[in-house]
């Protein structure tokens, strides 16, 4: 059978029959016999874990070999640059849509959009290379707007995780499952880092490229398209995945402008994603100015990314067990700004190649590690807001363009190279004053727990325990 676990028992049907009416109508919740959580959910997760994965492949296609991209389609650096760099520009004003999609439409519809989206934009980029389409010296037209179609996917995706955790898996999952949505778009990148480079070893290898990154989007809009077939499941899995209370689109927004814990987590979490972007970027520049190769550059982002993945997935797990949002948050981010204050250090001195490498695992295990558990966080402290409008937020508040660096930078010119000393620096600064502010300023109550809670929701059972149960 689909339905995996079912929970309630009748004592709890008659607390929260006894506690229902003692809440105030607008935040009452549906308080059904039983909570149900189906396997299909699963594949649901894979499904956006896929998506995400490969519409951060494809914005990275070109990066790691912008020379030969440029060789191949006669056209400059710049141009290529902007492969990538159209991602952040649409992602801003597509933001606030992709938000409302999900509220108001629903995932299903966001998650099957977004998947073709990510498809057709991952074929029209292969137009550029067949000759009875082509447009001679503009040919990188098609590579443009196949980036703009996949650039209009992303917030969709980004934004679908919490939203996922929060309609289809049961409250001690939630936070696993925002993990693993989550993590599979920083494991794109990395996989993009290390494949196209890969790939392309001269610049005819750039069709061969095209071919193998629009595999994994064709593959995942398929199964969107075939196998997601409900916007929500026929039983919610806890009380607060009933939108019965869930404020309209714009009332959510209202509501968030007011909330003060929200305001400080968007801010500092907001503040924390444009800064990881930033030295994502700019790792290489960084540590080639100071003599490391572009070998060794590539090793630390690697690390940078590997390590962050292991961080989310272990303080997903105590999280789901504890409910300690608040906490772990603020202790990683903690941890965050002193790793950061040592790379600003001694990313600054020559022949340090292992503390380099140390402090790059440790500034991304922290460092993502935040991501999922900060995503769950603002949800519980704006509830009953909608999943999709508190998440994608706080991603349109973390506004900053990502400069493209040259990827070329370990040179015979090194002494020419800019002097990454202060930026670093201010880096751990802005790090170490959110970390500062975070800790002493925020507080809040976590409202989704509470109102699930104060209904005498059991939480949901195992398949073994339902067959202990039975056997009883």
């Amino acid at each position: 059978m689909d339905v995996e676990t079912a929970s309630t028992s009748s004592s709890n049907n008659n607390q929260s029959e006894t506690s229902s009416d003692k809440i105030a109508p607008e935040t009452d919740l549906t308080s059904p016999g039983s909570f149900k959580v189906y396997k299909r959910r699963w594949f649901l997760l894979t499904v956006v874990c896929l998506v995400s994965c490969s519409n951060a492949m494809l914005w990275l296609t070109f990066a790691p070999v912008a020379d030969k991209t440029a060789e191949r389609f006669h056209t400059s650096m710049d141009v290529v640059n902007w492969l990538s760099l159209v991602y952040m520009v649409i992602s801003v004003p597509v933001g606030l849509l992709a938000i409302w999609i999900l509220d108001t439409v629903g995932l299903k519809c966001a998650v099957i959009l977004c998947a073709w989206l990510n498809m057709v934009g991952s074929i029209v980029r292969i137009f550029s290379i067949l000759s009875f389409l082509s447009l001679g010296s503009l040919n990188v037209v098609y590579l443009l707007v196949g980036q703009c179609l996949c650039a209009v996917a992303q917030p969709l995706i980004i934004f679908s995780p919490t939203k996922v955790a929060a309609l289809w898996f049961p409250e001690h999952q939630r936070a696993t499952a925002n993990m693993i949505g989550s993590m599979s778009n920083p494991l794109g990148l990395l996989i993009a880092n290390l494949l196209s480079p890969a790939l392309v070893q001269e610049e005819k290898d750039i069709p061969l490229m095209l071919g193998v990154y629009a595999g994994p989007a064709v593959f995942a809009c398929v199964l969107a398209t075939v196998g997601i077939r409900d916007k929500v499941p026929p039983t919610p899995p806890s009380a607060s995945a009933s939108h019965s209370n869930s404020p309209t689109f714009f009332g959510g927004l209202k509501l968030l402008l007011r909330n003060r814990s929200y305001i400080i987590l968007a801010l500092c979490f907001g503040g924390g994603i444009a800064i990881f972007t930033c030295f994502s970027a700019l790792l290489e520049q960084i540590l080639c100015v100071n003599g490391y190769s572009n070998f060794f550059a590539g090793l630390s982002g690697a690390l940078f990314t590997v390590s962050g993945l292991i961080g989310a997935f272990f303080l997903g797990l105590y999280v789901d067990r504890t409910k300690k949002f608040t906490e772990a948050t603020k202790i990683s981010l903690c941890l965050t700004a002193l790793a950061s204050i040592g790379f600003a250090v001694v990313s600054q001195l020559r022949n340090q190649t292992y503390a380099v490498a140390v402090l790059s695992s440790l500034f991304g295990f922290f460092g993502f590690a935040i991501y999922p558990v900060a995503m769950e966080l603002a949800v519980e402290c704006s509830y009953p807001v909608g999943e999709g409008t508190s998440s994608g937020l706080i991603f349109v508040t973390s506004l900053a363009v990502k400069r493209e660096a040259s990827f070329s930078t370990c040179t015979a010119t090194q002494g020419e190279v800019l002097d990454w000393s202060v930026p670093t620096l201010v880096m751990a600064g802005l790090c170490s004053m959110a970390a500062c502010f975070f800790l002493v300023a925020f507080h809040t109550n976590y409202r989704r727990i509470f109102a699930e809670t104060s209904h005498g929701c059991s939480v949901n059972e195992t398949e073994d325990d339902v067959a202990v149960t039975a056997q009883k």
